[in-house]
């Protein structure tokens, strides 16, 4: 095997030589045969090791197992200790994905802090066999099929080719020890069953499925650059310009597709929606209709999907001295001075007659209900009533601040000033106010 791994390494990987590699160790067979395989190329290699604390005295013996096959093999070694029972509980995670966290977190930090090129796991074959037949069973689409990335960000898995045999025949031919974790002895959980119970059936049926199983991901992974390439193409006619903190997508473009729930799917997956019929219906929607994942929304906006990240933050009014210059809001800077002229404005900048207000003022989001007089006309009318008209979007609507004396609105922030504070002839000072 190790003239094999070496074959692999300088095929898929020769860029390993001249680079600082940490390997992540449990103790386990996978992660120790992958050590003596990275030293035996006599590779720049260190190990990490996490002790999650979740099984007693074995979990202590797996640390002092590393940390010994760190100084037989004269390798330098880092080691961490986690209370994972309750990061779980703190952050609301199953144990398996706290301890999942934890340990790439910490991996990422010791490689960035060190300086190690990459961070090495020791995934192999029946592992990405595992993970496909998990995302099959959970429901995915064809980048879940196509199983663990060989390379993804800093991290790299060298062993995917090669089988959980494969490894546990080098490690007895190499009389090679190692720590055997009881808990993947139990069925409770969904890859440790797939592991005894499902996957050897499957190989009494098959004993190539392992081999025919690479074939199959070499395929889907052919069919995933193909599918890519489409998707970039059609982006380029689907995407509108950015406004802010959110995204557009022409309504039009995806209605044009036979199939518009795949571009849906393909576009918008990696932001945690689950109910795509959901999101299909958006497209015949009313103005105003929202989709939610855990962290993003889609909204539709008349001809348009908008993307927008869930605001959970709630603002404070804020108060404005008369001595104030420069007021810093959530949405910029508003920069205050007394001119003698009033020049041509865009709508970042209005000019008011001081002596009509009366400090402090006060900046605040908008709410239902709120009325004002727009510059120019004589009447008043109400904001929900002007944003229609503007046709502004909901997230718009969600941006907008005021600029308030008393009950009254000064300034649309951005948008529109309020007439009955504008300069007029008999005005003796002005001031000017600009949104930066």
């Amino acid at each position: 095997m190790l003239h094999k791994f070496q074959s692999h390494i300088n095929t898929k990987f020769p860029f390993f030589k001249d680079k600082r590699l940490l390997i992540a160790i449990s103790g386990g067979m996978d992660s120790v045969v992958l050590t003596y395989l990275c030293h035996e190329l006599q590779l720049n290699i260190a190990l990490a090791h996490c002790n999650f604390n979740l099984r007693g005295k074995e979990s202590d013996a797996d640390e002092d197992f590393v940390l010994q096959l760190a100084e037989d093999l004269d390798l330098e070694v880092f080691v961490e200790s986690f209370d994972t029972n309750q990061y779980a509980k703190d952050y609301k995670r199953s144990i398996q994905m706290a301890a999942r966290e934890l340990r790439y977190n910490w991996f990422l930090e010791l490689g960035d802090q060190l300086g190690f090129d990459y961070i090495l796991t020791a995934h192999h074959a029946d592992d990405n066999l595992e993970t496909f037949l998990i995302n099959f069973t959970r429901g995915t689409g064809l980048e879940g099929l196509t199983g663990i990335p060989e390379i993804n960000g800093k991290f790299v898995r060298p062993l995917l080719p090669f089988s959980r045999e494969d490894l546990e025949t080098f490690a007895k031919e190499k009389h090679i020890e190692w720590r055997d974790d009881s808990s993947n002895a139990s069925t409770k959980y969904l890859r440790n069953k797939l592991r005894h119970d499902v996957i050897p059936i499957l190989k009494e049926i098959n004993p190539n499925i392992l081999r025919n199983f690479e074939t199959t991901q070499l395929n889907l992974k052919d069919s995933q650059d193909i599918v890519a390439d489409s998707i970039d193409a059609f982006l380029k006619k689907a995407s509108h310009i950015s406004k802010g903190s959110h995204a557009q997508f022409k309504i039009s473009e995806f209605k044009r597709k036979h199939n518009p729930k795949a571009y849906l799917f393909e576009v918008f997956k990696d932001f945690g929606f689950t109910e795509w019929n959901d999101v299909l219906n958006l497209l015949d929607a009313q103005s105003g209709k929202q989709v939610f994942s855990e962290q993003w929304r889609l909204i539709k906006d008349r001809d348009y999907l908008l993307l927008s990240d869930i605001q959970t933050k709630t603002y404070e009014k804020i108060s404005i001295l008369k001595t104030d210059k420069n007021v810093e809001a959530p949405f910029g800077t508003l920069v205050f001075n007394d001119v003698d002229t009033v020049s041509e404005s865009p709508k970042h900048t209005i000019y008011v007659d001081r002596d009509k207000l009366h400090f402090p003022l006060t900046l605040r989001t908008w709410e239902e209900g709120d009325v004002f007089f727009p510059l120019g006309m004589s009447g008043k009318k109400k904001l929900s009533k002007y944003f229609k008209d503007e046709k502004l979007s909901l997230l718009d609507k969600e941006n907008t601040w005021l600029l308030c004396f008393g009950d009254d609105i000064v300034w649309v922030i951005g948008k529109r000033a309020d007439d009955r504070f504008k300069v007029t002839e008999n005005t003796k000072q002005i001031l000017k106010i600009e949104l930066k």
